[in-house]
């Protein structure tokens, strides 16, 4: 993966604007979810501002990133599952974030999701999230591929 390759985020939803992986939301956090062999990974480094206390990574952020790269772990199984050339736009109906150890800031974290689960539209996807060689939290979710008439359907 370079850092010039396009995300799945960049390549299938550039006008997005969600707070966790919009390309075009300025303040956002800007996950970038790229597919490798069964998973989806993406590494993201986090700033002062995003702490709870000195050094330490606030929780809601650390539930924000793994929502956002689960959701599209899911949308991307859909896709490919399904053989399309687009995902389809997936929402979140549940997720359960563990924070096993303090989450550092000082430098690149390492999220890896994969499918654990395919039920029709509903996928259920679970997320880990490094420092270095420790794992921190995990995620577990399920998220659910939405149909027209839904407020999210046309967000991508």
């Amino acid at each position: 993966m370079q850092a010039t390759d396009l995300c799945l985020q960049e390549r299938y939803a550039p006008h997005n604007a969600c707070y966790g992986c919009g390309p075009a939301n300025d303040k956002g956090l800007h996950v970038r979810s790229f597919p490798d062999g069964d998973q989806v990974v993406a590494e993201w480094t986090p700033e002062a501002h995003h702490e709870a206390f000195p050094g330490v990574l606030n929780g809601g952020i650390i539930g924000s990133i793994l929502d956002c790269h689960c959701n599209w772990t899911a949308a991307w199984h859909l896709m490919t599952q399904r053989g399309e050339d687009h995902p389809p736009c997936t929402v979140t109906m549940d997720y359960q974030i563990r924070l096993k150890r303090p989450t550092p800031t000082d430098g690149p974290l390492r999220l890896v999701a994969r499918v654990v689960e395919t039920d029709g539209d509903v996928v259920t996807v679970e997320g880990q999230l490094y420092a270095g060689d420790k794992l921190c939290d995990t995620c577990h979710g399920r998220f659910m591929a939405v149909k027209p008439g839904h407020p999210a359907y046309h967000r991508w």
